[in-house]
């Protein structure tokens, strides 16, 4: 993410700002971000996700979005870019300023960086959370093979499971379709000798 230059954004001129550009921004409180710069392991991650969602979604009805698609958040107005939304049924679109926003994902995915974990494990989540369909989290790491998954119980109670395996699979609770660790990470390599050499020093 990168600062845009100290200027209070109104609503309108962050609506036309987006509009009108081939990046991604981001709005908070009159501040506006430019969502861009993504690893390559980070673009790989979310392309492999919503590929494989895309596949097994066939024929069920239900539909996969990648970061492009704007989904609001009411707590966290106006709208976010998830970096995958999903959703069995029929989706829910809002026309803001001329803008679409998915109202009703059901599932969404972050893939975690060093400079977001921290925001999309916490208050993020919590945003997150304002959204009335949303009842499936999954936050992906690019640093080994780990998948944290939140899944809605009720209100105010969310179940966490943790995958470390590079043979699991994540089953997804939204629909029954699974997604496996090897397919989230295909065409990736880790070199966990680098990371046990690095915690000796």
């Amino acid at each position: 993410m990168t600062a845009e230059p100290k200027h209070k954004y109104t609503l309108e001129e962050y609506f036309a700002l987006d509009r009108n550009s081939e990046e991604k921004f981001e709005y908070w409180d009159g501040k506006v971000w430019t969502m861009s710069g993504a690893s390559e392991r980070h673009n790989i991650i979310v392309l492999n996700i919503a590929s494989e969602l895309r596949t097994q979604f066939r024929g069920r009805g239900c539909r996969a979005y990648p970061s492009d698609m704007r989904v609001e958040v009411p707590a966290y107005p106006p709208y976010r870019y998830p970096d995958v939304s999903a959703l069995c049924g029929n989706s829910s679109i809002k026309t803001t300023s001329g803008l679409e926003l998915l109202t009703n994902p059901q599932l969404i995915v972050e893939v975690l960086s060093d400079s977001t974990e921290g925001f999309d494990r916490g208050d993020k989540f919590t945003y997150y959370k304002s959204i009335g369909s949303f009842s499936e989290y999954l936050l992906i790491s690019q640093k080994r093979p780990h998948v944290s998954q939140f899944i809605k119980q009720s209100e105010n109670v969310w179940t966490n499971i943790e995958y470390n395996d590079w043979g699991a699979t994540v089953e997804l609770n939204f629909t029954d379709c699974k997604l496996a660790l090897s397919e989230i990470y295909r065409d990736l390599v880790f070199e966990p000798q680098l990371e046990i050499v690095g915690l000796e020093q």
